[in-house]
């Protein structure tokens, strides 16, 4: 005999991916519920929490139960840096990434600190400075809707950076066209960059931050930007809600064979 918490989350799940329930819409308060006849409290928890482990909703202190976007955003990789979104226009990555896929955005949906502070043996190494030497660190929540989607921290040698719109802690992106549209009239083009990727658990910081649901990993993601002489001048670490994105890659098949023949 199907329990009978079961058989309300599977009514509830049938809502969800009908779209009865839509993306970003609070499920009814348990109390309601009960008082409905869909069980007693720990029936209509039951039920939320198997949702949650499903993926279906998340839940958190002050917003309820909610259902979760069920199409992942694109995450683009070369084209969300098109010098063209950001040098001419004001498409910052994040942006690139919802107009890309089809989805709205406003720009307070990026949040943002400033600080100085003491360069980890990482960030040291890959900045090209001395280890324990202050660096700058620009954090930023960003949100869909209501929803975190990643957090991204990028460090900065102070030198590059001093005196602009980057250590400026106002909310949202660093003015039109965003940070590298900062460094580029600072001077500091950038021209490539390094990307490398991995899946881990969260910490319970992380956790409740992204307001991930139970037994959700992680993508961290740490980039390197480089100028065309191989001046370092972001190196950032990301962490991504792995089911909140889909890593989309076109980039042209290289040939080193050839590239060889042609040097010869």
């Amino acid at each position: 005999m199907t329990p009978k918490w079961r058989e309300l989350a599977d009514r509830l799940a049938a809502q969800i991916r009908s779209g009865e329930l839509s993306p970003g819409q609070q499920l009814p308060h348990i109390r309601d519920l009960v008082d409905a006849g869909e069980g007693s409290k720990s029936t209509v928890h039951a039920a939320y929490k198997a949702l949650e482990a499903e993926g279906l909703v998340t839940s958190s202190r002050g917003h309820g139960t909610v259902v979760r976007e069920q199409t992942p955003l694109k995450r683009l990789g070369i084209a969300r840096y098109d010098k063209a979104k950001w040098r001419d226009g004001d498409e910052v990555a994040f942006i690139a990434d919802r107009v890309a896929s089809g989805r709205a955005y406003r720009r307070n949906e990026q949040t943002q600190t400033v600080s100085r502070v003491t360069a980890s043996p990482l960030v040291a190494e890959k900045l090209g400075v001395e280890p324990d030497s202050d660096v700058y660190a620009r954090a930023r929540l960003v949100k869909e809707g209501e929803q975190p989607t990643h957090t991204l921290t990028s460090y900065y040698r102070p030198e590059h950076v001093e005196g602009t719109r980057l250590v400026d802690p106002t909310p949202g992106p660093a003015g039109k066209g965003g940070g590298y549209k900062v460094l580029y009239d600072a001077g500091y083009e950038i021209d490539h960059m390094k990307e490398a990727l991995f899946a881990r658990v969260p910490t319970a910081e992380e956790t409740k931050l992204l307001q991930l649901p139970a037994g959700e990993p992680v993508m961290e993601l740490h980039r390197t930007t480089y100028t065309a002489d191989g001046t370092v001048v972001e190196f950032a670490i990301g962490v991504h809600a792995a089911s909140r994105f889909a890593w989309e890659y076109d980039f042209k098949v290289p040939d080193s064979a050839q590239s060889k023949g042609d040097d010869a």
